[in-house]
């Protein structure tokens, strides 16, 4: 068994839990919401359109959409409740639309001989028509089940342990087993539970209480055996690659501290170096990666992570506001003091390199349109095509640059970072937003170009500490190492292994623990 298949392998048990509880919960909610307000709906008309109407709209939010949302809408709370809210959300309008158009689809003729009969409309409900609705109303349980299961792998982002986890991780890294992980599990499941209800159809319809009773404990028995591995504490673990010393003062005893990263390849190797260091000062760690850049804000805000790493310019621009860059080291103190007054958060210190977007294309089109830098593009915007992860081009610092240097003719492309190396590469973009510690631009030959109206902001990467992390006695002491002892170099070598020569990030950070302090 190869390592990569037995790391995988190892996750499943906890990720699979997640998915399971989080997209039965959903599920069991909205067809308890979903049932009873169809049958009510379905003898009003006018209130049926209403009801259809506004799940109708819900619907129509992408489901990643609807799960961010529901991050301030609790309060900056991530992990299990905002994804959960959204699934239930997500699931109603099927069984909601087929309760009503089974229940309004019976014959009236069925109905009168029921009345005929001297059945009260309560036992015409129970005995009559709901019978009569079930194979509608179960179709709409089914489709509800695979898109709830389906969607539940968007709830990583925000915090909530699910398949996705293999997908999200696995795209930013090029795992690609372990986005096979991820889509393979959760199109069993799906496949899986949509069996399990058509058996139920039949049993309902059949009146045949042995299947019945057959598929519910097979329903048991697979709830069980998925959550079951997860509720087995896991041994102690040893000190992760990003240790340094087995004689680290064990100042953390009994604490349980949470990391948070963002979704790509360098957030999760600093995760696991911090976890390494964390783990070897005795605390006990939890993960929280793939986060969206407002969402792990919000949660160290909130307190529902205790530590992350972000870059000044991203908090400058997407958490303070700001539209103007600054000089370095007044960006960081204005940073540090705003967010300590506004927040709590508690700025720790730089790690001693800096992750900014820069704009890069390969020196031989650069070579080949005499380009050098961001001004010499103006001329020629409306012949070229940049590339960018989606968050790029509504961020104020690709418009200050599109405004300052005039490319607003420049076609736009949203991609997932994963991507947009090989595009700009292969030339089916001519430009892309890149980020300047990614191996990538040495390894594919790409130049950065200059910004010589220094539009773009510096982006030193940070430690931030939630207001209890801040207060919590010997937490900074025990990250204080890793300030100022990463540069340049060091990071894009370790993201380099990652990116093309598919280490993972935990070989990654013990490579990157080994230099620490080396500049």
């Amino acid at each position: 068994m190869s390592g990569n298949f037995a790391e995988r392998w190892a996750e499943l048990p906890h990720l699979l839990a997640g998915h399971v509880l989080l997209s039965l919960a959903a599920i069991f909610v909205g067809m308890a919401i979903s049932v009873p307000l169809g049958i009510y709906a379905a003898q009003r008309p006018r209130l049926a359109g209403s009801v259809l109407n506004v799940a109708g709209v819900i619907q129509t939010i992408p489901g990643l959409a609807l799960l961010a949302l529901m991050v301030p809408l609790l309060g900056g709370m991530i992990g299990y409740w905002p994804a959960f809210l959204a699934l239930m959300l997500y699931s109603i309008l099927p069984i909601l639309r087929n309760t009503i158009v089974g229940l309004q689809g019976v014959e009236p003729g069925v109905r009168e001989a029921a009345r005929g009969l001297g059945m009260t409309e309560r036992q015409r409900l129970w005995q009559v028509e709901l019978p009569l609705s079930l194979p509608v109303i179960v179709a709409g349980l089914r489709t509800s089940v695979v898109w709830v299961v389906g969607a539940a792998t968007l709830a990583t982002p925000v915090g909530a342990s699910s398949l996705g986890n293999y997908i999200f991780a696995g795209l930013q890294t090029r795992n690609w087993l372990s986005v096979l992980f991820g889509c393979g599990f959760a199109a069993g499941l799906a496949i899986l539970f949509d069996q399990m209800i058509r058996l139920l159809e039949i049993a309902a319809r059949d009146r045949r209480r042995g299947l019945a009773s057959g598929v519910g404990i097979a329903l048991a028995l697979v709830v069980g055996l998925s959550v079951l591995p997860s509720l087995i504490p896991a041994s102690a673990p040893a000190a992760s690659a990003g240790s340094q010393s087995a004689a680290a003062p064990a100042s953390l005893a009994g604490q349980t501290i949470s990391i948070g990263a963002k979704a790509f390849t360098e957030q999760y190797i600093l995760a696991e170096l911090m976890q390494g260091v964390l783990e070897e000062a005795g605390a006990t760690v939890e993960r929280r990666d793939n986060l969206g850049s407002t969402i792990a804000y919000d949660a160290l805000r909130s307190g529902e992570i205790d530590v992350y790493i972000d870059y000044t310019g991203t908090i400058w621009a997407t958490v303070m506001g700001r539209t103007q860059a600054a000089e370095r080291h007044l960006m960081l103190a204005e940073m540090t003091a705003w967010l300590h007054r506004r927040d709590g958060v508690l700025t720790l210190g730089r790690l001693g390199f800096e992750n900014a977007y820069g704009f890069a294309m390969t020196r031989t089109r650069a070579n080949e349109l005499g380009i050098d830098s961001l001004a010499d593009l103006a001329p020629i915007a409306g012949e070229l095509t940049v590339g960018g992860d989606p968050e790029v081009f509504v961020r104020s610092e690709w418009i200050g640059t599109r405004d300052a240097y005039g490319l607003g003719a420049m076609r736009t492309r949203a991609m997932d970072s994963t991507f947009m190396y090989g595009a700009v590469r292969d030339g089916q973009v001519d430009l892309i937003s890149a980020y300047t510690t990614d191996g990538r631009i040495a390894a594919f030959d790409l130049q950065v170009l200059d910004d010589p109206a220094r539009i773009l902001p510096p982006y030193d990467a940070v430690i931030l500490l939630s207001p209890r992390a801040a207060a919590l006695p010997g937490l900074a002491e025990a990250l204080a190492p890793l300030l100022d002892a990463i540069d340049g170099d060091a990071m894009r070598e370790a993201n380099r292994r990652v990116d093309l020569e598919h280490e993972t990030p935990a070989q990654a950070a013990a490579w990157l623990a080994t230099r620490l302090g080396d500049r």
